[in-house]
């Protein structure tokens, strides 16, 4: 399913030359559509009529209207369901777009070119789709895999530091969750550029999806991949609300910090464990201050994560660099003390 393109992308013209679709249309965000569509439309071979539709970029547009606007364009230009979409772009494009194919007359065809690397590692991998409900992160969605992945490294000499790094928060997790090398080799990067990024991808994305082919709607093992996201999705919905938007990966860098402590609270590692985790993500990722959220704040929005089930708070815990343990239940104290050590280590 997952393939790196060339630089003719040739594997995408001979996908679409295999396939008789209606009609094409290009998923893109303003940014994707400025640094990355004219690659993809220069390279892109074929006489089926392609349309490109727009969305503003930002976390902010992964919603409700944003949906119904797209579904509304596709009625309009008289999509079918032989009709493809390809989500070219981020985690945000990725998702929506996914979403809004799988739902638009019951589902149509899509394929993810992922322009950045949290888009690459991670969010176009493993069939979610969604979008976001009252700063709720991902609230509603479906599990819908795309035909196709389209991997071009090359997209992300386009990305802003800030959105690499963004993107290497996942490729850690993936390290601490199912495989202690890549997190070894990954933490021997002291300066994360593209160049630098570059030769991991594969693992990364190879991690994801055999824990996926396993698992493959998350009944069990695939809940390990929400490792830093109970905590980190928390704060990320409270920043959203405060129109303060973070990344996703700054967000789970943040969680994985606090879900690590809370693991050696929990007994499940030891202090030394935790403390060398905790630093080295630390090097790459600045603090979020999170002194605005109290922590009855933070609790309401963990409580009604979609993981949960009989209003238990459902974590996904280290128990030693490379395995992970899910569906775990913490004490509420521990939890506390996690945030208090986090808000301590900030400095806010």
């Amino acid at each position: 399913m997952i393939t790196l393109l060339d630089n003719s992308f040739s594997q995408i013209n001979e996908f679409i030359a295999e396939k008789s679709f209606s009609k094409i249309f290009i998923l893109v965000d303003e940014n994707t559509h400025e640094y990355c569509l004219p690659q993809f439309l220069g390279n892109l071979e074929t006489e089926v009529t392609f349309e490109i539709l727009e969305i503003e970029a930002g976390e902010e547009m992964k919603n409700i209207q944003t949906a119904n606007q797209l579904w509304e364009i596709l009625t309009e230009m008289q999509a079918d369901r032989k009709a493809l979409l390809i989500n070219l772009g981020g985690g945000v494009v990725t998702d929506l777009g996914g979403f809004v194919a799988s739902t638009y007359k019951r589902g149509i065809q899509f394929i993810n070119v992922p322009t950045t690397l949290l888009s690459m590692c991670d969010a176009s991998i493993g069939g979610k789709t969604g979008i976001d409900l009252m700063n709720y992160k991902n609230m509603v969605g479906t599990f819908a895999f795309p035909e196709k992945i389209y991997v071009y490294p090359k997209f992300l000499e386009t990305l802003p530091h800030k959105e690499l790094i963004s993107g290497f928060a996942e490729m850690l997790k993936h390290g601490l969750i199912a495989d202690k090398k890549h997190w070894e080799d990954l933490i021997k990067i002291q300066h994360p550029d593209a160049a630098a990024i570059e030769a991991f991808i594969p693992q990364s994305m190879e991690i994801k999806q055999e824990i996926v082919n396993v698992d493959c709607f998350e009944k069990n093992i695939r809940k390990t991949l929400n490792f830093g996201h109970t905590i980190g999705h928390a704060i990320e919905s409270l920043c959203l609300a405060d129109e303060k938007p973070i990344l996703h990966g700054e967000a789970v860098a943040l969680g994985m910090i606090c879900e690590t402590h809370l693991s050696f609270l929990e007994g499940l590692i030891d202090k030394e464990t935790a403390d060398v985790v905790i630093e080295n993500i630390q090097r790459y990722f600045c603090s979020i201050d999170i002194s605005g959220f109290d922590d009855t704040q933070i609790f309401s929005l963990l409580l009604n994560d979609k993981k949960n089930s009989d209003l238990v708070i459902n974590f996904s815990l280290l128990s030693g660099v490379g395995s992970c343990l899910y569906d775990y239940n913490c004490k509420d104290e521990n939890i506390k003390k996690s945030l208090r050590f986090y808000r301590h280590l900030s400095g806010f």
